[in-house]
């Protein structure tokens, strides 16, 4: 199962990006092998408008099943739950931290956005 984490930088010990849609990277974890890639999302932090939803795209196209992150907004929290992707709000730390506290069960799927759109 791969996770997507939104990261202040491209490894294990950035700190988790409180956004997702503007987030600086994303670290796409793979549970099975242990490992990871850094995908930047360079095009959408200074994006006008559909920052979240573009974002959301380039998660799925990674294949993640899950999304860990600070804060989610209803446009990115729909395109995420149509593409099947669990988001979890609300993860402070680092990505590797955050990571260990999933694979624990510790963090759970939200029901719903956490913010409205637009924050920052």
């Amino acid at each position: 199962m791969k996770i997507a984490i939104s990261a202040e930088g491209q490894d294990l010990e950035s700190p988790v990006d409180p956004r997702f849609g503007r987030a600086q990277w994303f670290i796409i974890a793979d549970l099975e092998t242990g490992g990871f890639e850094a995908i930047n999302n360079e095009q959408n932090l200074n994006a006008a408008q559909g920052a979240g939803i573009q974002a959301a795209e380039n998660v799925a196209r990674h294949g993640a099943s899950y999304l860990i992150t600070g804060h989610c907004g209803p446009k990115a929290f729909r395109a995420l739950s149509a593409a099947g992707i669990k988001i979890v709000v609300g993860v402070k730390g680092t990505v590797g931290e955050a990571l260990e506290r999933f694979e624990r069960g510790e963090l759970q799927a939200a029901e719903g956005p956490d913010v409205e759109g637009h924050w920052s």
